[in-house]
């Protein structure tokens, strides 16, 4: 069999540099994916009950992510795989971008939004500038439609009926009861009473109890939903402690955390088939966070209902990753990384054989947390920003847009992959390098394209 020849733009020197010395010691606990997505031991996920609709922007006054670095170590060198002994300091022409975002701009304020063109602006990564990012996000994510004159009836509409999934699924037993009580007739004497806390027993039926084991009975839904809830609690405190957006001790803070766990409990409750797996919470963060940040006070107070609809819809294309039972169908998490591992072999044979064949490096091992959680956990919170830009703008949906991605990381640093042997593999493979994200998009885009086929 004649080998396919790399293409010579992937050995330029300025992509690659030669291997650092390999470790001296590996835990084989990282051999295993330190994912926090675990698939679901449920039954079949059915297809998920919200269809997200139409909003708005969200907002408020947090710090903006133009004031972030664009890599992990805080400054926009690029250094390792992308150069040689030393860095470069990329700095973005500020005419270029001052373009693009008055293109943005401009195409937002019309009419009838182009979408084929918004896609494409989207897809070379957007702009820091406050409210643009949470407007685009929801347009890519069909939340608002392209007609500008729906967005406040459609936003009205949603937001509403968000509203009515909290009031109904996230209330407790002990008010529901008192509802039942006061619709059934309780005069305002006895509710304004010192006994308002104390039901007689004929008011209390079998099941309004909280012993009650009937299907009906809302005690004992809240008492099957407390783990979730439990689980929630604990993996939206753990979401990016770094980032005092999410973890610092101020009212805000804590406002934002309860929004993300009412968001990831009403899924849960809406989608039975699927309810809530570890790491949505991460999946969840970049939406809530980029609507809430939104300088439009109106889209930042409905930050909570917005991203509720938009998670939803991002997730729709990825539910048969979270049932364990597809694992192996043709629709779950191990075709995927099937369909990754073909990607890396079409585009560069030499370098999936020696992963795969030649160091036993199996895809799994690194590749489901890659994709289960979006590259949430492979770089910094503020480049998965920009990465999810160019995955919510493919009009083919973000899973083809994730493995192109995938690929790319990997041909990124595919001196050091040839040059490795197991434990140095994974090792990169699961601690993925500092990267220029502009880079890894552009070669994303240029392993999809016409050239290599």
């Amino acid at each position: 069999m004649v080998r396919k020849k790399v293409p010579e733009w992937l050995n330029s020197t300025m992509w690659s540099t030669p291997p650092p010395p390999p470790p001296s010691s590996f835990n084989d606990d990282t051999l295993l994916p330190s994912t926090k997505m675990s698939s679901m031991k449920k039954e079949e996920a059915d297809t998920i009950s919200v269809t997200p609709p139409p909003s708005s922007t969200a907002a408020s006054s947090v710090q903006s992510p133009s004031a972030r670095p664009r890599n992990n170590n805080g400054s926009s060198s690029i250094s390792g795989e992308y150069g040689n002994s030393s860095s470069v300091v990329v700095t973005p022409s500020s005419a270029e971008d001052f373009s693009r975002q008055a293109h943005l701009s401009a195409e937002l304020s019309k009419k009838v939004i182009n979408m084929k063109e918004l896609r494409s602006l989207a897809s070379q990564s957007l702009p820091d500038s406050p409210g643009i990012r949470s407007t685009v996000w929801k347009l890519l994510l069909g939340y608002l439609p392209p007609e500008r004159s729906l967005w406040s009836s459609e936003l009205k509409q949603k937001r509403s009926q968000y509203k009515h999934y909290k009031d109904e699924l996230l209330t407790s037993p002990s008010e529901i009861t008192w509802r039942l009580v006061r619709s059934k007739g309780l005069d305002n004497y006895e509710l304004k009473s010192g006994n308002r806390c104390m039901l007689s027993r004929s008011r209390i039926t079998d099941e309004d109890h909280p012993l009650s084991l009937g299907k009906a009975s809302a005690w004992n839904t809240y008492f099957q939903d407390i783990e979730t809830i439990e689980q929630i609690d604990k993996d939206v405190k753990r979401t990016h402690p770094d980032i005092p957006f999410f973890s610092a001790e101020s009212s805000f803070a804590r406002s934002n955390q309860e929004s993300m766990k009412n968001i990831l409990l009403v899924f849960a409750k809406l989608n039975q088939g699927i309810r809530y797996v570890q790491g949505m919470n991460e999946i969840l963060a970049p939406i809530f966070y980029v609507f809430r940040n939104d300088p439009d006070e109106d889209s930042s107070s409905h930050a909570e209902a917005d991203a509720f609809f938009c998670f939803v819809e991002l997730l729709s294309g990825f539910r048969d990753f979270y049932c364990q039972q597809l694992d192996n169908s043709v629709v779950g998490i191990r075709s995927a990384i099937t369909s990754l591992s073909q990607l890396v072999r079409k585009h560069d044979e030499e370098l999936w054989r020696h992963l795969e064949i030649t160091t036993k490096v199996n895809p799994q091992f690194y590749a489901f947390r890659w994709i289960t959680l979006l590259l949430t956990q492979e770089f910094s919170f503020f480049d998965c920003l920009h990465i999810w830009d160019a995955l919510l703008s493919d009009p083919e949906g973000p899973l083809e847009s994730l493995l192109g991605i995938c690929c790319a990381m990997l041909v990124l640093v595919r001196r050091r992959l040839i040059a490795g042997d197991f434990t140095s593999n994974m090792k990169l493979l699961q601690h993925y390098p500092t990267t220029n994200i502009s880079h890894l998009l552009y070669v994303a885009n240029k392993l999809r394209s016409k050239m290599l086929i």
